[in-house]
Formats: structure tokens, C-alpha cells, sequence
């Protein structure tokens, strides 16, 4: 495995660089990658990029763990996309200030609204660590060996690293499927307080309706503000004392557009993809992960739906479980349809046997990358791994109930005394301004009912005897009966879960069942884990020793990670794409709101997007107010709020989505159609200005 992982190393300096495919780590940009940038229009020094004092990198940060951002005034004001602030806006809202309905616009540092929970990373080194690993006979070790290994080796480091910054945190990855591994250190800010959102009927404009479409003009972004240490201008918990947070660079705003051909590069924190995968993965992913992940949250989703649109104060419960719910319900869809129209599975079975005859001849990985041991073992769990993601969409955060079940299952923090169990006791907190009772036991009864139609008999739970023998098989009365009577939903009561008298409690029975039959469920898929992911990594390595004269970049992992391309949109069926939507495109969708509540938008956008002359705003080459717009920079999820930069390291616009037509990218990049989704930066401008009139935030970025 040494020899494996060190040649790889020199194959991977070595190569050459494609334009628009790609999600390259900035702290060892191939140099020839940086050269084909500057070829396609990148106008600043290698240094720009991750190494100088004003390095573009720096202002780009990992937001709050699921999304990217990036900073945009010396005041530390952030811009990411709405549906990234999605969650802080909804929990800030109320009936009476319904800032999802109204959206939110601070006038004064003091009226921007802390969130708890939230924060925003900045990387601050990277490094390449796999010759060190190895040094120490990593590849000698078994499986729980390596992973007791890298957990003490990154204690070791994070130590190292905070004896020296104590404000700093260090991780290690795995990248190449496990061939190599990475430390990064970052520091996190902890202090983000919301600052500017607009109304959710612009800010998620189109709904799910538009949802990985194209054409878009959904202006999806929001503003935040990093919060310092008053004397150290470094990380601090929420305070009223802390002041906004003075950056190394922030990016500036640049109000001249673009036009097709014109360089774009992205910058953020892409969250997964499968690039390697096996002909075996991806039809486990396709038959085993999606198809129930669509199908549960189908189910779920007309639930919630029905009752959100019946209920205000329902609707602002769930505005951002249903958003986030929806978003990879329908990924899940469209990746399965590219999938098949592509016929993605049998490109990777030409592959592989190109890769085994080349294999065959070369000698490499002899008795070690083996294709039929991996259809055997993919074979074997992939049952275990249908049931497996039909419980976790069935049961996993679906509702009040099953959460606080799986909670006391697993095993709560215990309060009182050690000595004496039976007078230790778990408690919940009232937390009924987050959740509906109706709409989670009409969810409940839904899934519990669909579950049983999707799984084998053997794989369900055992209170679906209970259900059968207690309840006459009405779901409705069980789920009644767990909200009415058990102990789990007595908010601030004293649960004394060791005394007789909790252990007879039909929900924290139920929970005890549910946490059973998962670990039944993952013995079967645990069983082969270790062989696939070996062989996994072994087809990875092979993969790029054979094509040693191609660019490989290492599937995302939530790192940072640069790419690059043009902008431009594609030609499907004969029909070209067109690159960019206008003010005129978004208003006839508008009028339109009586046929699809999604396209609604209130009075006053009718009338600032029918304007007749848009002033600054127009772009000068076209002569329309730009709204979003299409690169084929390379994106999936977690780069949403990332920059798109231009070729002198301005931003232009904020990935948001990608184009249902290339909905396979994660495990397939087709440059043909594999597009990324921004909102124009002037878009969000003339939203600050025309309908928020936010003249100070204007002059904090310095647009004027």
C-alpha cells in the first residue's frame, strides 16, 4: 500500500490540467492547472490564490457546517445564499414579525440578530501528511488499528496547533478514496449574527417547482456579520460586547458583469461526491439510497405540505425541515433519471474492464483490486442498504416523537446522583414553539405505515407486534397513544427511566425497538464495509495509474476546494440554454402565481422588477437587469453561498444550484451539461437598494 500511495503522489504533481472539470485543493495547485486558468482569463499571480496577505482564499469561509460563504467588507459581512440563512431567518421569526414572509433588514450593528449554534470557518493551512502516515507503518495496520491511529495522530496535532493559536482547529481527511490523507487547520467564529434577508418569495423564488432547474431567477442570498473579541479581533462566544470582525481580505463586489466566454472561478467547501465509484456503488446508490430516499420523503413531504399551507405558524415551524427535506428528495429523482438516460452504469462496466485488461497486463494491484469479489460483496448488502435508508428517512428526525425516542435510547446525559440509578432521571426541554403535534402525528402514522410496505417482514421493528396485537393494526391509535400517555412528550417532566414504573412506558419501549432493529440492520452492512471500501480505493489507485497522463482531483469531502471554467450556458435536444434570465423573464412567472403559489411574489416586486429602467443595474453588453446566470464551474452540494469570482478575483455572483440535466455530476462530470446556477451579484445589489434600502451595508462593501 506504501509504494501504492507514494507513486500516486508523484503521478498526481505530474498532471495535466482540463478546463471546467475539477474541485482542486488551493494549497497544491498543480501548476499546470494555474497555467490553463490564466489561459482562459485569470488575470492575478499563483500567490493570489492561497499564499499571498491578500490571497482570495481567505475570504472565503466554510458556513456554519453545510453551506459556503464569503466575507465582502472590512466589517466582516458575510454573503451566502438565503437558503443557507434559511434556518436563522425561520428561527427569528414569529406571526407578529414574520421575517420569512417580510424578510429582515438591521438599520444599526444593534439591531443585527445573534444564532445560536452557528458559525463560520476560515482555513488557515493545509497540508499533504500521507508521507508521515506512512512512515509510521500505517499500512501495516488493520482497519480499527488505522482509525485509533489517525484519531491520536490528530489530538497530537490539534494540541501542537493550539499551543501556538489557541483560537486554531485541525482535522485530518482521508482524499483518494482513502490513498491519501490531509490536515487542515481552520479557526471558527462562533458570533454570526443575521443582518439582511429578503422576503422568502424572492429569496426561494420558484420554489421547488424551479428547484435544479433552469431557467432561474431566484435572487437566493442573505447577509451576516462575523462577530470578534473587542481586544483580539479573534474568535469569541456571543457577547453584547463583541465587535464585527476586521478580516484578513475580503473579496470585493464588482458591478461590471460579465459575458459569455468570460473566466469564472468558484471557491468553497463542496460536500460529496463519488467520482471513483464502481459500477456496483452507483447502482447501489441508485436502487438502495435514492429511490427510498424519494420515496419516504415523497410520502412525508405531502403531510407537511398540506398542513404548512392550512396553518401560518405551522408554516413557520417547518419552512426550513420541509426546504431542506425536498432539496435531496428531488436530487435523488433527477440523479436516478441521468443515471438511466445516460446509462452511467454501463460507461463504468467499459470502464472496468478496460481497467481490468490493462490490469491484466501491467500487473498492478495483482490479487488485490478484484472485480468479481467486489459485485459479490456490493451483492450482498444491498438489501441491508435499501432497508437501511428506508429507516433512517422513516425514523431519523421525522417528527418530535422519534427524535426524543431515539434520544433516551441512545442513551442521555443522566441528572442526579451516580450512586443511586433509580433516582436518576433524563428531562426534556419545552420545546413546543419548534414542532406541531397534528402535522408530526399525521407524519408519524404516514411513515410508520409506509415503512411496513417497504421493507421485509423480518426487518421491522418489534413494536409492529404491539400495533397488530394492541392497537387492532390502527396506526392511528398507537401514534395517539405515544403522544397522549408516554413520558417522552411530558416536556420539563422528570423521566426516572431505571424505576419500574418508566420501564413499562410504551414510547421509551418503542424507542428501544427502533434503536434494535438498526443495529440488526447495520451487523448485515458491516459485514462487507471494510472489503468494499478497500476495494474501493484500490479501483481509485489503479484509476489513476492507468490514466497518469490525466488530471485527477480527489472527490469532495467538505474541504475547500477552486474551480474554474467560463461562463456559458448548453445545448440540449437542439436547443440552446441561453445564459442568463432577466427582470422581464421573473415577472411573467410572477403573473403567473394564481396557477402555482411558488411563482407568487407581493405587489412591491412586481413593480421594482417591471421597472423601466433598471440604473445601475443594466448590464452594459445586453442592455437587461441580469438576474442569475450559468457557468460550468464545477459545484455540488455544500458549495451553495459559494463566490464566483472573475478573472481579477471579483465577485460576480453566489453558486446556488446546478442544472437537473447534469443531476449525475456527483458521480459522473458531464462538461456537456453540467452546469452551476448563480445569482448576479448585482441582482443582490439592486435587491439592498431597491427594496431594502440598505445604504449603509452599500457603503460597507464600497458599491455606490
Amino acid at each position: 500500500m506504501k509504494k501504492i500511495i507514494l507513486s500516486l503522489v508523484a503521478l498526481l504533481a505530474m498532471t495535466s490540467a482540463k478546463a471546467d472539470e475539477g474541485m482542486w485543493t488551493l494549497y497544491n495547485l498543480p501548476q499546470a492547472v494555474y497555467e490553463k486558468m490564466v489561459e482562459e482569463g485569470f488575470e492575478l499571480p499563483y500567490s493570489a490564490l492561497y499564499e499571498g496577505d491578500n490571497a482570495i482564499m481567505k475570504a472565503c469561509v466554510n458556513f456554519s457546517g453545510y453551506c459556503s460563504g464569503v466575507v465582502v467588507s472590512p466589517d466582516g459581512l458575510v454573503f451566502t445564499n438565503h437558503h443557507c440563512g434559511f434556518e436563522s431567518i425561520r428561527s427569528h421569526s414569529t406571526v407578529e414579525h414574520d421575517y420569512m414572509l417580510n424578510g429582515f433588514i438591521s438599520n444599526s450593528y444593534e439591531e443585527e440578530l445573534p444564532n445560536e449554534h452557528m458559525f463560520v470557518s476560515f482555513m488557515v493551512t493545509q497540508k499533504d501528511i500521507t508521507d508521515d502516515i506512512m512512515a509510521q507503518g500505517f499500512d501495516k495496520m488493520d482497519e480499527r488499528q488505522q482509525s485509533l491511529f489517525l484519531d491520536s495522530l490528530e489530538n497530537a496535532m490539534l494540541k501542537q496547533v493550539k499551543a501556538e493559536d489557541p483560537t486554531l482547529r485541525l482535522e485530518i481527511k482521508p482524499f483518494y478514496e482513502g490513498n491519501r490523507y490531509f490536515a487542515t487547520t481552520y479557526r471558527d467564529f462562533k458570533d454570526v449574527r443575521l443582518v439582511f434577508a429578503i422576503p422568502k418569495s424572492m429569496g426561494k423564488f420558484g420554489g421547488e417547482t424551479d428547484n435544479w432547474m433552469w431557467p432561474r431567477q431566484t435572487c437566493d442570498f442573505s447577509v451576516f456579520r462575523i462577530y470578534a473579541d473587542p481586544k483580539t479581533n479573534g474568535p469569541a462566544e456571543y457577547s453584547k460586547d463583541n465587535v464585527p470582525y476586521h478580516p484578513e481580505h475580503w473579496a470585493p463586489v464588482s458591478m461590471e458583469g460579465y459575458k459569455e466566454g468570460d473566466f469564472s472561478m468558484t471557491i468553497g467547501y463542496p460536500g460529496s461526491t463519488s467520482r471513483y465509484l464502481s459500477s456496483y456503488g452507483i447502482r447501489e446508490m441508485r436502487d438502495a439510497q435514492n429511490t427510498p430516499r424519494a420515496q419516504v420523503r415523497g410520502v412525508k413531504q405531502e403531510v407537511m405540505l398540506r398542513h404548512m399551507r392550512a396553518d401560518e405558524a405551522v408554516r413557520i415551524k417547518y419552512d426550513s425541515k420541509y426546504a431542506q427535506s425536498s432539496n435531496y428528495w428531488k436530487n435523488s429523482i433527477g440523479m436516478n433519471k441521468c443515471i438511466d438516460s445516460i446509462g452511467i452504469i454501463q460507461q463504468k462496466q467499459q470502464f472496468e474492464e478496460k481497467l481490468q485488461r490493462w490490469q491484466q497486463q501491467t500487473g498492478f494491484l495483482k490479487d488485490k483490486l478484484d472485480f468479481k469479489k467486489m459485485e459479490e460483496y456490493y451483492g450482498q448488502r444491498l438489501d441491508a442498504m435499501r432497508t437501511f435508508y428506508n429507516w433512517i428517512e422513516t425514523f431519523s428526525r421525522t417528527s418530535e416523537f422519534n427524535t426524543r425516542a431515539m434520544q433516551q435510547a441512545r442513551g442521555m446525559e443522566l441528572i442526579g446522583p451516580a450512586e443511586n440509578p433509580k433516582k436518576q432521571y433524563i428531562v426534556f426541554q419545552d420545546n413546543s414553539d419548534e414542532w406541531d403535534e397534528a402535522l408530526d402525528k399525521e407524519v408519524m402514522v404516514a411513515l410508520l405505515k409506509n415503512y411496513r410496505q417497504q421493507v421485509p417482514a423480518s426487518a421491522l421493528p418489534e413494536f409492529y407486534k404491539t400495533i397488530d396485537q394492541k392497537f387492532d393494526g390502527k396506526y392511528e391509535k398507537f401514534v395517539n397513544q405515544l403522544y397522549k400517555k408516554s413520558a417522552l412528550m411530558k416536556s420539563g417532566k422528570k423521566i426516572y427511566i431505571n424505576r419500574k414504573k418508566y420501564k413499562k412506558d410504551l414510547g421509551l419501549n418503542y424507542g428501544l425497538d427502533l434503536i434494535a432493529s438498526l443495529a440488526d440492520i447495520r451487523e448485515t452492512l458491516m459485514q462487507h464495509y471494510s472489503d468494499i471500501e478497500e476495494q474501493e480505493r484500490y479501483l481509485c489507485a489503479a484509476k489513476i495509474r492507468m490514466e497518469e497522463d490525466l488530471p485527477h482531483y480527489s472527490d469532495a469531502n467538505f474541504t475547500m476546494r477552486l474551480s474554474y471554467g467560463q461562463v456559458g450556458g448548453f445545448e440540449l435536444a437542439g436547443q440552446p440554454s441561453g445564459y442568463y434570465t432577466t427582470a422581464e423573464s421573473i415577472v411573467e412567472k410572477m403573473k403567473k402565481a394564481d396557477q402555482n403559489f411558488e411563482y407568487f411574489a407581493e405587489p412591491v416586486m412586481h413593480e421594482l422588477l417591471s421597472a423601466k429602467d433598471f440604473q445601475p443595474y443594466t448590464d452594459k453588453t445586453t442592455g437587461k437587469m441580469q438576474l442569475c446566470f450559468l457557468t460550468n464551474n464545477d459545484i455540488t452540494g455544500g458549495n451553495s453561498g459559494s463566490p464566483m469570482f472573475d478573472g481579477k478575483g471579483r465577485l460576480i455572483g453566489l453558486a446556488f444550484d446546478g442544472n437537473w440535466d447534469s443531476l449525475s455530476s456527483d458521480i459522473n462530470f458531464d462538461s456537456r451539461l453540467a452546469r452551476c446556477i448563480g445569482v448576479d451579484i448585482r441582482y443582490v445589489v439592486f435587491m439592498m437598494d431597491r427594496w431594502g434600502h440598505a445604504d449603509r451595508l452599500l457603503r460597507e462593501i464600497g458599491v455606490k
